[in-house]
């Protein structure tokens, strides 16, 4: 299973999960090979789901040949090469282990995992299987936007100059109304955090990755807006009410996070995630401000990129919307023509590609388990922050302590 694949190589796919990101990355899988020279070409073998009926459906809908209620049916099946991991973040940990100890490539999607512990020995077990040739990768999918892909490689080139402060912000509002039903995104135990780690882990590696630079401390804040739901069993969808029963379940996790961040070698940087933004949708924005120039970035024009050249002549200075669907553009060639501008699902084409160049190729894909980790120690540094005050907290290479610094 680890001989370098040919573009005639079947890739057979275990998919574990049939929701939101099952569906995003099952439409991955179908195209990835149709749009790009890859040395293998990925099969929907099976997909695994906790409902019997449901995943059923989906894997009618999606495409799989094959459907099982046991994920574990996935990992003992020697004929699945990569198992997609689209699950609970309480799941990540035991499905990964279990893959990649048979000798599966794994897709995980992020955070990696719910704790720091996990992510460590997930990470370990990734490093040590990659001396075995099994790859793996953690979903960061945002990281395949051309906009983005281009903005660093603007900042890697030097157009910003040296970087002097970072900005971010993932604003969401669909669960703005209190009334908004429980989900498991709500629930600790599953999620392992609310807004901080569903959208703002995101950003976090963004920063970092534009930036090539990891973030060193944190000063955060987190707050829990509305601390009851209409319960399960109670809603009627994203965003319904309750019933007239009027039951509603605890909220344990964070529904605003702030954060302050110092960026090794000293840059600051703003956080800000929040579900209760209304009117945003999926407002993702980057900024990065150099000494000769800036690149901004927000997901809800995915397309564009705005870049500030400081050294412009006065007069001629101000920011410049380009339109990033040209062929020079990361990942814009194998698409449209110029003009015809790409979607939310082409950011998970574009990773399932990469994952596959990088089998075929016999290298390691990025994000890995590593780079997730690393996103991971800084989400449990912010939380730490919180519980001591917002003070200053080291993102440690365990388990983070906190201490207090002067700026």
């Amino acid at each position: 299973m680890t001989s370098t694949p040919t573009r005639s190589t079947p890739l057979n796919v275990g998919l574990i999960g049939y929701g939101f990101m099952g569906a995003a990355h099952s439409h991955a899988w179908r195209t990835a090979h149709r749009f790009f020279d890859l040395p293998a070409s990925p099969v929907l073998h099976t997909i695994a789901g906790r409902t019997a009926s449901a995943v059923a459906d989906a894997a009618e809908q999606y495409g799989f040949a094959r459907h099982t209620t046991r994920w574990q049916d996935l990992i003992e099946d020697p004929a699945i090469d990569v198992i997609d991991i689209c699950t609970p973040g309480d799941t990540h940990h035991e499905i990964a282990l279990a893959a990649l100890a048979v000798g599966k490539h794994v897709l995980c999607e992020k955070p990696l995992a719910n704790s720091v512990a996990e992510s460590e020995e997930m990470a370990r077990a990734a490093a040590d299987a990659a001396t075995r040739g099994i790859r793996s990768i953690c979903g960061f999918s945002y990281r395949r936007t051309p906009a983005l892909a281009y903005a660093r490689q603007l900042v890697a080139d030097g157009f910003v100059g040296e970087i002097r402060q970072v900005r971010a912000q993932y604003l969401q509002d669909w669960l703005s109304d209190a009334d908004a039903p429980m989900t498991w995104r709500l629930d600790k135990d599953k999620a392992g955090s609310g807004a901080l780690g569903d959208i703002g882990a995101h950003v976090i590696d963004l920063t970092q990755w534009i930036t090539g630079t990891q973030i060193d401390q944190v000063s955060g804040t987190l707050a829990t807006v509305v601390p009851t739901r209409p319960a399960a069993g109670t809603a009627q969808g994203l965003g319904g009410k309750g019933d007239a029963s009027g039951e509603r379940g605890q909220v344990t996790v964070d529904d605003v996070a702030l954060f302050s961040a110092r960026f090794a070698g000293g840059v600051l940087g703003a956080f800000e995630a929040t579900r209760m933004a209304q009117g945003r949708k999926n407002a993702m924005r980057v900024e990065i401000n150099g000494a000769k120039g800036s690149v901004a970035f927000d997901f809800e024009r995915m397309n564009e990129l705005e870049v500030y050249d400081a050294t412009a002549p006065a007069g001629r200075q101000g920011f410049t919307r380009v339109l990033t669907t040209e062929p020079e553009h990361p990942y814009a060639a194998a698409w449209w023509p110029t003009g015809h501008g790409l979607g939310y699902e082409h950011t998970f084409t574009h990773e399932i590609a990469d994952l596959i160049r990088a089998i075929g190729e016999g290298t390691d894909p990025s994000p890995s388990f590593a780079e997730a980790l690393h996103v991971q120690r800084v989400l449990a540094a912010v939380e730490a922050s919180d519980a001591d005050g917002s003070r200053w907290t080291a993102v440690g290479p365990q388990h983070p302590t906190t201490e207090e610094t002067t700026a």
